[in-house]
């Protein structure tokens, strides 16, 4: 008997285009359901994958429009204001995987969770890349008793633009959200106007002027850590590749302070990298979610809860495929 399939809302999009290779090149015989408001782009986009069938869908409806066919699980790559792809999963109790929310968007998926905390696993996967920060940075955390500050640099090079619904998702976020939600001496605030602008070193040295963002990787690195001080900077312009003459990659740039476990003063800086840029990060991560919610990999699937990415990706399986597919976390020298 053949599994139910994945449903991948937008999943003929950049990132969801990517996420579904990704899935089919591990699994070459799981269904997918490629769903959208555009049949002919969903069609065309399953017939490219193969065991896949393109659908339209109506966010109006319950059931999205597919009646009683079932899904094993949920995955949503645009924003989706009517919660119709995470209704429809809590009320089959299926995995649930958004990657499109803002800090600020959160508190209708999480009223919409807590009145069915039993039904299904629901991952706030809007972390920066979907895990690719917070997994890193706790791996790298691992060699400290105490954290004192997180700061986090994400540069974008300038030609990695992604899809429309990426386009789209930062337009959103930089409208609604114009400070930056930053953890200071053990408080949250917003860091705005001067108090946002920031500057961090590439991989290659280069100084980057950045501003503050707002990810919930703040709060899910401030809470794991217990770190009194989190930030999250963003920057926009040419990636260490580019500058060496290569293609463009992303990079996130991971600086950690506090004390190691002799109780020394440590100073450490990371970085992780992809050759070829956050959409197929982020793809990486969104398919090793599903793989890990749904029990693909041979494990028991995840159990009902509300989590974020980095509760759900076991940190050493993440790295290596991630080193598979060029990409790494690199150890850099402490400023």
């Amino acid at each position: 008997m053949s599994p139910d399939p994945i449903l991948l809302m937008g999943g003929y999009g950049a990132i969801g285009r990517l996420a579904a290779r990704e899935l089919r090149s591990r699994y070459p015989d799981l269904p997918l359901l490629i769903g959208g408001r555009d049949l002919a782009k969903a069609r065309e986009a399953a017939a490219e994958l193969g065991e896949a069938e393109g659908v339209v869908l109506d966010p109006g409806a319950d059931d999205l429009g597919l009646g009683k066919r079932p899904a094993r699980a949920v995955a949503v790559f645009y924003s989706d204001d009517r919660l119709a792809g995470l209704r429809f999963a809590l009320s089959r109790g299926v995995p649930h995987l958004g990657i499109s929310s803002g800090v600020y968007e959160i508190a209708p998926e999480i009223g919409s969770f807590m009145l069915k905390p039993t039904a299904s696993p629901v991952v706030l996967g809007y972390e920066w890349l979907v895990g690719a920060t917070t997994v890193a940075t706790l791996q790298a955390a691992r060699a400290y008793d105490r954290i004192d500050d997180i700061v986090i640099g994400a540069l974008v090079d300038e030609e990695d633009g992604g899809g429309p619904a990426v386009a789209e998702d930062f337009e959103r976020l930089h409208r609604m959200m114009p400070s930056a939600l930053t953890r200071r001496d053990g408080a949250y605030l917003w860091r705005g106007e001067e108090d946002a602008v920031a500057s961090f070193q590439a991989i290659d040295g280069t100084r980057m002027e950045a501003s503050g963002f707002s990810s919930i990787d703040v709060v899910g690195l401030a809470a794991a850590t217990g770190a009194p001080n989190v930030q999250f900077n963003i920057a926009t312009g040419v990636s260490s590749s580019r500058r060496r003459g290569e293609p463009k990659s992303t990079e996130i740039i991971i600086e950690l302070s506090g004390r190691d476990h002799l109780g020394q003063t440590l100073r450490t800086r990371h970085a992780v990298f992809h050759p070829r840029g956050a959409a197929p990060l982020t793809a990486l991560g969104v398919s090793m979610l599903l793989e890990r919610l749904t029990g693909l990999d041979g494990k028991p699937p995840t159990s009902p809860g509300l989590y974020f990415p980095f509760q759900v990706l076991d940190p050493a399986v993440y790295l290596s495929r991630l080193e598979a597919g060029g990409g790494g976390l690199l150890k850099l020298e402490a400023l």
